[in-house]
Order: structure tokens, then C-alpha cells, then sequence
């Protein structure tokens, strides 16, 4: 179990670092929904090193159980970024809500759309990379539950 768990966390802990490398290396900036994809696979970390000092079945199932949410949440971003939802109004369309003045200066500047794709590989963005990794990563947090 620990082996697996520890494996399915350091996928996390790649995932997060090449969404950092993005960031600070390539020049990309996170929109919103960006930054909360990257929650799970940080607890998804400290749940790998907790399993790693206290082997524990529940802690495997929350891994699982995030890495569906962390799919669930790349899923749900890369269906705005298709225009297939609407996303959030804080970072998708102009940015603005209806009611915000436009020469409002105490407005956000260079706000990150999440329904624009910075970057994309085989015709599928960072967000749907997420979705498609996470639903992997939950199968070896499930293997490692299952384990004994």
C-alpha cells in the first residue's frame, strides 16, 4: 500500500511542479480555476507523507477520493474553456460582471480568462491534461486502498 500511495502522491507533486514551471519558467499565468486544481494535488502530497509515516487505508481513500475531485474540477474547466458552461464570472467572458463600471480603475488589471487556453498538447489543455491525469492518479490511490 505504501509503495502505490507514495507513487500516486509523487505524481501530484509532478503535476504541481510542472504547473509551476508554467508559471514561472514559461511565463503563464493561472486563471482562478487554475490555482484551484492545484489544492488537491498539494493535500494529495501531504496525504503521500503521512502514508508514508503512519500507512493508513483511509488516507489512500481520500487520495482516490481527491484525485476524482481534482478530475472533476479539470473537467469542469476544460467544458468552460470548450464553451460547453459558463465558468465563473470573475475570470471567463470580459472579466466583468454586468454591474462593474468599465473605467472603474479599482478593477482587477490583467485578470487570466479560464475560458482562454494559454497552452494545449494533442488538441487537449493543461486543464483537461489535469482531468485525464487525476482520474490515473485516483486509481492508484484506489489500488493503494485496496491493498493490504
Amino acid at each position: 500500500m505504501q509503495k502505490t500511495a507514495i507513487l500516486a502522491a509523487s505524481g501530484s507533486a509532478a503535476l504541481l511542479a510542472g504547473a509551476l514551471a508554467f508559471q514561472y519558467i514559461g511565463g503563464l499565468a493561472p486563471c482562478e480555476m487554475c490555482i484551484w486544481q492545484r489544492w488537491p494535488h498539494g493535500i494529495a502530497i501531504v496525504l503521500g507523507l503521512g502514508i508514508f509515516f503512519l500507512p493508513s487505508r483511509l488516507l489512500a481513500l481520500s487520495g482516490s477520493l481527491l484525485m476524482l475531485f481534482s478530475a472533476g474540477l479539470g473537467l469542469y474547466h476544460t467544458g468552460v474553456e470548450q464553451g460547453w458552461w459558463e465558468g465563473p464570472t470573475a475570470c471567463t467572458g470580459s472579466g466583468l460582471s454586468a454591474t462593474q463600471n468599465l473605467l472603474d480603475m479599482s478593477a482587477p488589471v490583467n485578470v487570466v480568462m479560464c475560458d482562454q487556453i494559454a497552452w494545449q498538447m494533442f488538441g487537449i489543455s493543461m486543464a483537461g491534461w489535469n482531468a485525464i491525469i487525476s482520474l490515473g492518479l485516483a486509481a492508484l490511490w484506489w489500488r493503494a486502498f485496496r491493498s493490504r
